[in-house]
């Protein structure tokens, strides 16, 4: 049987989390959620997920700045980080790959894309 993977699930909408569960539902993936990313972090160092898919824009810490502790963490430094954004333009994901991003992805997000970028950080890892 093979291992499920454990995805953290950071935005600060229980909409939007509940859609990325049933986005990735059926798949072998368990789920931990985080509602800013302050908790972000806590968590990460508390459950070592395998991935985190973490949003930029929300309260107490950004997406950019978790990111940023998570990556500076020799302890969690290694889990692979997907930041999640509305903003497109090249400086908003150059902040996010100067934080240590190992990827990014749009919103919408679209299922195939997400999947691809998800499969291909845990079979590096």
């Amino acid at each position: 049987m093979k291992e499920r993977k454990k995805i953290l699930l950071v935005d600060d909408t229980d909409t939007i989390l509940l859609f990325l569960k049933t986005l990735l539902a059926g798949q072998d993936f368990d789920f931990l959620t985080a509602k800013n990313g302050a908790e972000a972090v806590e968590k990460t160092r508390q459950e070592r997920p395998d991935l985190v898919l973490l949003d930029v824009f929300m309260p107490v810490m950004d997406g950019i700045q978790a990111c940023r502790i998570i990556k500076g963490d020799p302890e969690i430094k290694d889990i692979p980080v997907v930041v999640v954004t509305v903003r497109s333009e090249a400086e908003n994901v150059e902040r996010c790959f100067e934080a240590g991003c190992d990827d990014y992805i749009f919103k919408p997000i679209r299922k195939l894309e997400l999947l691809e970028k998800i499969n291909r950080l845990l079979r590096r890892g």
